[in-house]
C-alpha cells in the first residue's frame, strides 16, 4: 500500500500522463475507416490501461487480495461509494465493455463520424480521444480517491 501523499500525488501524475498517452492511441484508431476498429481498439486499450492504473496505485486484484481483509473490504467499499466497479477485481473484457457503454453515445457518434469526408476523421479521433481520457482519468481520480483514503492520518 503507498504509504505517502507524496507518492500517491505522483502515481497519480504518471497515470494521468498514461491515459493521455493511450487516449491519443484511441484516437489513431477512430481515424481508420474500418467500421468497428476503434470500438475493438477502445476495448483493448481499456483492458489493458485500466489495470495498469489500479497495479500503479496497489488497487489491483492482486494487491488487495494481499491486504488484511477488514482493509480489503475498505477498499472495496470506497471503491462501491464511488460507484466503480473495477477498483480490487479482475479487468475482464466485459468489464471494458460496460465501461465503454457509459460513454457510449460519444463513441456512436465518432463512428458516424467517420464517413463525413476530410473532417469526419478529425471529429471521429477527437471522440475517441475524449472517450478515453474520460474513461481513463475517472478511474485514476477514483483510484487517488481510495488510497488517499486508506492513508493513516499520521502520514
Amino acid at each position: 500500500m503507498i504509504q505517502s501523499i507524496s507518492r500517491l500525488d505522483a502515481v497519480r501524475r504518471d497515470c494521468r500522463r498514461m491515459v493521455t498517452n493511450r487516449s491519443l492511441a484511441a484516437a489513431g484508431a477512430a481515424v481508420v475507416p474500418i467500421p468497428g476498429a476503434d470500438l475493438i481498439a477502445d476495448i483493448g486499450l481499456l483492458s489493458t490501461m485500466l489495470p495498469a492504473i489500479s497495479r500503479a496505485f496497489e488497487l489491483d486484484h492482486d494487491s488487495v487480495a494481499k491486504l488484511d481483509p477488514d482493509i480489503a473490504q475498505r477498499v472495496f467499499v470506497i471503491a462501491a461509494s464511488m460507484g466503480n466497479n473495477v477498483i480490487g477485481r479482475m479487468i475482464t473484457r466485459r468489464i471494458a465493455v460496460g465501461l465503454l457503454r457509459r460513454v457510449g453515445v460519444r463513441i456512436a457518434s465518432a463512428s458516424v463520424a467517420k464517413y463525413v469526408p476530410v473532417v469526419g476523421s478529425a471529429i471521429a479521433a477527437t471522440i475517441g480521444f475524449g472517450a478515453m481520457k474520460l474513461a481513463g482519468n475517472a478511474h485514476v481520480e477514483d483510484c487517488y480517491r481510495t488510497a488517499r483514503t486508506l492513508l493513516t492520518p499520521d502520514r
